[in-house]
């Protein structure tokens, strides 16, 4: 079979665990020195003051959005999220209870429509706006920055697929507020389950913080601690169990850290395969309905290649008889999922809803072999 996506822990990383996890000692397991050493190694790579590891890429989403509900950053709770997406971009404001609104892709980097977003901003004003990355594919980060900062926008960065990509040399996710990355298996690197916030703003790490582990203060700096524990008189020894905003528990482990530390070294290496194998899919396909490219002074980390194609359903039966796997494209219009319109109105996203009925991605990884790439395209380029 040729997958979707290949192992990023390899043998060597297991039996570095192993005779890690082997001291006479037993090593800290839960959330502890390990952690706060990938988080900083984390920040360093993508460029931000700060990074904080959860235990998903979708808690990454959540705490944030939890975190800005008890910053003073947003003059109202309204957010634009994008249609294509995945389901925790759209499901955990409104779990949050924010005004939701969908905003619909482009057709060439699959990101945002930048008409369609302008338009919600001057209808909506929101004080938040998710840019969802896809397939590691990039946007025309410049204008959206623009487009932000005119209208007064909090930009939120999901990089989950988009991992290494880079934006005229800068890596995405260094962009907005604050930026979500996922440690799951099928994604860049892995850390089995996990997740990254990274940000520069100090405020808004503080209260993520706080808000992974309960609410308390005992991963705060000593000064931030002491001021919190001043202000509401708070002893030491209770100060072990008090809890300042309402929390969650989304941490990670030391465990998962320990294989991070390894994972962030293939970062490299890795996109640049991915890169060379996105090259070969463009040359080689003759019939996508994308035109997919990569901009100079871009770099895409290419998590897997979307197929726009009106005879998509022949083409897919076909790959999975050859044994090859093969997705829809990302999750087509979310809108169309019961979860929204059970909820609220469809609105018109003419775009979403063309990938959502001929979209697919096909295989990415950094083990994919030009043969391997050879033989899906030749079968998508039966099809006219």
């Amino acid at each position: 079979m040729i997958k979707l996506v290949s192992d990023t822990i390899d043998k060597k990383d297991i039996a570095s665990l192993v005779e890690w996890l082997s001291q006479d000692e037993i090593p800290r397991l839960t959330k502890g020195e390990l952690t706060v050493e990938l988080e900083k190694e984390w920040a360093k790579k993508i460029g931000t003051k700060y990074s904080v590891f959860v235990n998903s890429g979708s808690s990454s989403i959540l705490l944030t959005l939890a975190a800005l509900k008890y910053s003073e950053k947003l003059r109202n709770n309204k957010i634009i999220v994008p249609a294509l997406s995945w389901a925790t971009d759209v499901s955990s404001p409104m779990l949050l209870g924010y005004e939701t609104y969908m905003c619909d892709c482009n057709l060439e980097d699959l990101s945002c429509d930048l008409d369609h977003l302008e338009k919600l901003f001057k209808e909506h004003k929101p004080s938040t706006f998710i840019l969802v990355s896809p397939l590691g594919l990039v946007p025309d980060m410049n204008k959206i920055v623009e487009l932000c900062n005119k209208y007064d926008v909090l930009l939120l960065e999901d990089v989950c697929e988009s991992m290494g990509s880079k934006y005229q040399n800068k890596y995405l996710g260094s962009f907005g507020l604050a930026s979500f990355y996922s440690m799951y298996f099928g994604h860049h690197l892995s850390t089995i389950e996990g997740g990254f916030i990274n940000t520069n703003d100090e405020d808004l790490y503080h209260l993520l913080l706080m808000i992974r582990s309960h609410g308390w203060d005992r991963d705060l700096p000593k000064d931030k601690q002491k001021e919190l524990r001043d202000k509401y008189e708070c002893t030491e020894f209770n100060s072990l169990y008090n809890f300042y905003v309402p929390g969650m528990n989304v941490r990670s482990t030391d465990l998962q850290a320990f294989i991070g530390l390894r994972a962030i070294k293939k970062l490299d290496d890795y996109s640049k395969r991915r890169r060379i194998n996105f090259k070969h899919y463009v040359n080689l396909i003759k019939n996508n309905e994308l035109e997919l490219k990569e901009n100079k002074n871009d770099f895409v980390s290419s998590f897997a290649i979307p197929i726009l194609h009106s005879k998509r359903d022949e083409i897919i039966k076909e790959l999975q008889d050859k044994n090859i796997e093969v997705r829809p494209l990302i999750a087509g219009n979310m809108a169309n999922k019961p979860m929204w319109y059970n909820e609220n109105a469809i609105p018109s996203l003419p775009n979403c809803e063309s990938l959502d009925k001929s979209g697919f991605y096909i295989p990415n990884h950094q083990d994919l072999t030009y043969s391997e790439i050879q033989l899906i395209t030749n079968i998508i380029n039966k099809y006219e």
